[in-house]
């Protein structure tokens, strides 16, 4: 068994051996969305018209293109946490806050969007958008939390999570 990058490479002993195939299974939460990520060259499957999906490639961090969602929809008080050092199921979370429930949810949307189309990643869990006074989506490395500004004071995640460091925001690259 190889460790790469938190993955522990598996070969199926009869099947995968027959095709020469190799599973990559995340060790932080085994979800096919990683395993596509790391190793989308071993896990391609031929769509009906022949045409093969393929991993996308970003330069900018997943928390980067989340941020940038998030400002694209008027988001405010931003905040990026680095977790890396504290914690093993999320490496950043993103917190913001929205005037709104329609607000919120489409900062959810956007977010969402820009990361399916951008990094090639689909949220494992979304929780709260129908309420949309507190939406929690999480991508495995990257948890967003989108606040209503009465659950933003209630909750107080930075308190909780004061040993985090904080990621100083880029500012927006011209285009």
């Amino acid at each position: 068994m190889t460790r790469v990058h938190g993955l522990r490479l598996q070969a199926s002993y009869e099947k995968e051996r027959q095709t020469n195939k190799t599973l990559a299974h995340c060790s932080y939460c085994s979800t096919i969305r990683h395993k596509e990520k790391f190793h989308s060259e071993r896990l391609r499957k031929p769509k009906e018209n022949g045409a093969v999906a393929t991993a996308v490639v970003t330069e900018s961090p997943t928390w980067q293109l989340a941020l940038r969602a998030a400002e694209a929809k008027k988001a405010d008080g931003i905040r990026i946490l680095d977790l890396r050092e504290i914690t093993s199921f999320a490496d950043y979370f993103l917190i913001c806050t929205g005037t709104n429930q329609r607000q919120n949810q489409a900062i959810w949307d956007e977010i969402a969007v820009r990361m399916k189309k951008e990094a090639g990643e689909m949220p494992i869990n979304v929780e709260g958008f129908e309420n949309g006074e507190w939406i929690l989506g999480d991508f495995g490395d990257l948890i967003v939390h989108i606040f209503s500004e009465e659950k933003r004071e209630y909750y107080q995640l930075e308190r909780l999570w004061r040993d985090a460091k904080d990621v100083p925001i880029p500012p927006e690259a011209a285009a």
